[in-house]
């Protein structure tokens, strides 16, 4: 039993289509990508998966069963626009938060210290919302979307703002919550965050699923282009290979080359050889960063 299943979902507000047949599944204790440009659909999707809005047509289910509010409780949402109130305490507003969600005072309350220590910040118990730096006061929004232990977590830009010490916490947060069997819809710009954290993936382009399926899968549709070498000197001539269209050298030592043909790796190399030893060889798959402006490009009007 999938812990969510979105089947050819479509949503129009008026004689718009923000989303059109989009249909994805997500597996207990994984966490999903849901990617696209600004107006492509996402925050759209995710509405419709947490019940804000209906679709017009198609069908969302949570563990086989059809929302209401008992699968209500089950969900948990990090909006990208973060909403605390400023001018009230960090516990008022959580535990508060938690009891809409159907815990008990007691049990949201021990939660709650449990959260604050993890991150380090015990506290922020007392303090209010706007007292708290910007980072701290996304740890709390992030608290606040995962109190009550959904089974289905809602990630739209969760590291956004973030230092890379708090990004790094909060990754690692999100491993554990997967870990232990929450399933997270996670909707991000940062493609190497999302390379890092997702197995399967849906691109969205103008409220139309474009491209979807494994990571692993997706990158052997598109070529590899880029080619990386560096040895204790320089290397000449890298821009006659035949196939290289572009050589830049890096400022830390070596090349990186641009190829319009799968067999330039090999000429590069040896090429390179010919010349002396060589410290570096590497033909780079695809970044999911490229497949996006690749695949988005080729699909946009």
């Amino acid at each position: 039993m999938k812990a969510l299943q979105v089947e050819r979902i479509i949503k129009n507000f008026g004689d718009k289509t923000a989303v059109n047949g989009l249909s994805f599944e997500v597996s207990q204790g994984e966490i999903y990508g849901l990617l696209g440009a600004n107006g492509a659909g996402k925050t759209t999707t995710m509405r419709m998966i947490l019940g804000l809005i209906l679709p017009d047509e198609g069908d969302i289910r949570y563990a086989g069963k059809a929302y209401s509010n008992e699968q209500l409780s089950m969900l948990g949402y990090l909006p990208e626009e973060r909403g605390m109130y400023p001018k009230i305490k960090v516990s008022d507003q959580i535990i508060y938060l938690a009891q809409l969600r159907g815990m008990s005072r007691k049990d949201a309350d021990q939660n709650l210290k449990r959260w604050l220590d993890k991150f380090q910040v015990p506290e922020y118990y007392n303090k209010k919302v706007e007292e708290l730096s910007k980072g701290n006061q996304q740890k709390i929004q992030f608290i606040a979307a995962v109190i009550h232990n959904p089974r289905v977590l809602i990630l739209d830009e969760a590291f956004s703002g973030l230092d890379p010490v708090n990004v790094e916490l909060l990754k690692s947060t999100v491993k554990e919550l997967r870990d232990g069997g929450t399933s997270i819809v996670f909707s991000t710009h940062r493609m190497e965050h999302v390379e890092e954290l997702c197995r399967n993936i849906t691109i969205m382009h103008k409220s139309n699923p474009v491209l979807q399926g494994p990571i692993k899968e997706i990158k052997k549709k598109f070529p590899q282009e880029r080619v990386v070498v560096a040895s204790e000197g320089d290397i000449s001539g890298l821009e006659n290979v035949a196939g290289v269209v572009n050589v830049l050298r890096h400022e830390h030592g070596g090349y990186e080359l641009k190829v319009d043909d799968p067999q330039a790796g090999q000429r590069i190399l040896q090429h390179a050889l010919a010349q002396g030893p060589i410290k570096r060889f590497e033909v780079l798959e695809p970044t999911l960063n490229e497949i996006f402006i690749k695949t988005v490009g080729e699909n946009h009007e």
